[in-house]
């Protein structure tokens, strides 16, 4: 029990410290080795709960393939630019967000324009940063530069920064609501847009941002977790060239609109679980309409605490637990354990709560694996060992009676009463044979006796209890009692008769070699005799006594075998084998006399 203690206290530890080294990346936020595996988790999380209902109140308009193939507002100037903010203001809309770098100098006239539009509607330009691979994972988005729009343009609206952070497979992970640059700090995109959609303006405390009554929790960095909406056209899309025909018979009257490019191979495109090809400004009008009041998925420092808890007591119980417990129980508790956790992650997902799939997974799978393999191992070695013992146990104890033992280990420890068939067995005239054979070829001589002894037992269905010297003690119907017992014992009696006088002429012996075999059938005590620490099987009572005494009557009587009229009883009548003669005698140490019966060969 100590060492089972130790070797739990060892595994906990060891469990414990493997899950906080994996899962110490991801506390802090920073990239690790299982980012390939939960993003594709995270992936298969989104396509099974489906494409999500966006805020209504955010609407893309587009310049698509039909702009500008009509009136291209990228190539021709600045002029139509101008053209498709003011027909959004004739639309009613509320903010126009232009998700498109104004960082060049344009015609005069054209920038001119522009400028007018965008000051005669509340609305915010893009502007880009450049950032090294060393600012990941490092707190707030810190850019090495900035791709700021002109001056003109900037004095005429606000302005936002429009990177987000992606995940291994270039899909849109985090949208960032704040950056450090050499300006000092910059308000996002999406986040401006939203501040100035609802006039609230942007408060960060205790890791959310605060937008009026709307908190949205934050990630590491103050970012927002993106919950992608779907595939392209999930957000309501307008094309350009539409507005700019029919702006006074559309309504955009409340709505924030985000004006951007998904011409083909223009603009930001992103892969995403629901589009190989999804336009960026579709994931900057996701952004805000998860700001403004569309679902939020949730992961902040709370979810990550909970995620590094769960996988160091998951790696524990699983690692312990499979280590511990036999390798059908533990292995099977530990893996279900663990996947009734992936089962609390997956439905988690489905209400905006972004538990990590990959964490648990490495964290207690890896350590369920080495612990099934050190179980599988421990226990083929331990099975390795039991055949040994087993083998072994079989040279001290019938081949049946230890295969009884090793399935059973509590055989017998209590006392059992059985009818049996019981056969005391003697060689006649060895005494002399001894002599003249010394020691060592006497005892080589009992091993032959003693094996065709075994084998004429066994394949007539009986169990040698005990070798003693020159003779044994052999039961029948110890584990399958029936009327067929005494006949597999009479003839098993003869058959050793038969063997032994054969054995004795094989070996030359001067003086001849036989044998007796007393047979009785009563009620026997099977039991274990001896200490806690050393036993052996073995039967008692008047039945094994009588059936002792049946050697000398057998003796007196010049015959081999000598049975009892109660073992005889149970012999098909006729006898299948005629006995020789039968007689009354008294049996030493016992009142009264038995009819006995005797066959001579």
């Amino acid at each position: 029990m100590r060492r089972r203690l130790a070797l739990g206290v060892v595994a906990a530890i060891s469990a414990a410290i493997w899950a906080a080294m994996i899962a110490a990346p991801h506390r802090a936020g920073q990239s690790s080795i299982l980012d390939p595996l939960e993003t594709a988790l995270t992936n298969f999380r989104l396509s099974t709960f489906g494409a999500l209902e966006p805020d209504n109140r955010v609407v893309i308009v587009a310049i698509d393939d039909t702009t500008l193939t009509t009136a291209n507002p990228l190539a021709q100037g600045r002029r139509n630019l101008a053209d498709i903010i003011d027909a959004i203001r004739t639309a009613g809309a509320s903010v126009a967000a232009v998700d498109i770098l104004l960082t060049d100098k344009g015609n005069a006239a054209g920038d001119t324009a522009l400028a007018e539009a965008l000051g005669k509607l509340p609305t915010v330009i893009a502007a880009a940063g450049t950032f090294s691979p060393a600012s990941r994972g490092r707190g707030v988005p810190l850019t090495q530069d900035v791709l700021w729009p002109q001056p003109l343009f900037s004095d005429a609206a606000d302005v936002g920064i429009v990177n987000i952070s992606t995940d291994h497979s270039g899909s849109p992970q985090h949208v960032p609501m704040v950056f450090m640059t050499p300006n000092g700090l910059q308000p996002s995109f999406a986040g401006q847009t939203a501040a100035l959609f609802t006039g609230e303006t942007l408060d960060f405390a205790s890791g959310a941002l605060t937008l009026g009554h709307r908190v949205i929790p934050l990630d590491k960095g103050l970012q927002m977790p993106l919950r992608l909406a779907g595939p392209t056209g999930t957000v309501t899309m307008l094309s350009a060239m539409d507005l700019l025909r029919e702006a006074e018979q559309i309504d955009l009257t409340g709505k924030a609109v985000i004006l951007g490019v998904t011409a083909t191979a223009l603009g930001d495109r992103f892969p995403t679980p629901f589009d190989p090809d999804l336009p960026g400004v579709e994931v900057m009008a996701t952004a805000v309409s998860q700001l403004i009041g569309g679902e939020l998925l949730r992961r902040d420092d709370m979810i990550r605490h909970i995620d590094v808890v769960s996988a160091v007591l998951l790696a524990v119980i699983c690692f312990v637990t499979a280590l511990l417990l036999p390798l059908s129980i533990g292995v099977p508790l530990a893996a279900g354990v663990l996947a009734l956790w992936l089962a609390v992650v997956w439905l988690a997902f489905g209400f905006g709560i972004w538990l990590s799939a990959a964490l648990p997974l490495a964290s207690a799978g890896v350590p369920l694996a080495v612990a099934a393999m050190l179980r599988y191992a421990h226990e083929k070695r331990r099975a390795a060992q039991s055949d040994r013992a087993v083998t072994a146990l079989k040279k001290f104890q019938s081949p049946a009676l230890a295969d009884r033992i090793a399935e059973n280990p509590e055989f017998l420890l209590v006392p059992e009463t059985h009818e049996l068939v019981v056969s005391f067995v003697d060689l006649t005239g060895f005494t002399q044979i001894s002599q003249d054979l010394g020691p060592e070829e006497s005892e080589a001589f009992l091993k032959k006796f003693h094996t065709f002894l075994e084998q004429i037992a066994e394949e007539r269905e009986g169990v040698v209890l005990n070798f003693m010297g020159d003779g044994a003690l052999i039961v029948f119907g110890l584990f399958d009692p029936s009327e067929g017992s005494a006949a597999n014992a009479l003839q098993a009696a003869i058959d050793i008769a038969h063997q032994t006088r054969a054995l004795g002429r094989a070996e030359g012996f001067a003086h001849p070699l036989g044998c007796r075999t007393g047979l009785h059938r009563g009620a026997v005590v099977l039991s274990r005799m001896g200490s806690d620490r050393q036993q052996q099987l073995t039967i008692t009572g008047d039945s094994v006594n009588l059936c002792s005494r049946l050697l000398e009557i057998a003796k007196v009587e010049s015959a081999t075998i000598a049975a009892t009229s109660d073992f005889v009883s149970y012999l098909k009548d006729p006898l299948p084998i005629p006995a020789s003669h039968s007689a009354i005698h008294s049996v030493r140490g016992r009142f009264g006399k038995v009819t006995l019966y005797f066959w001579q060969f």
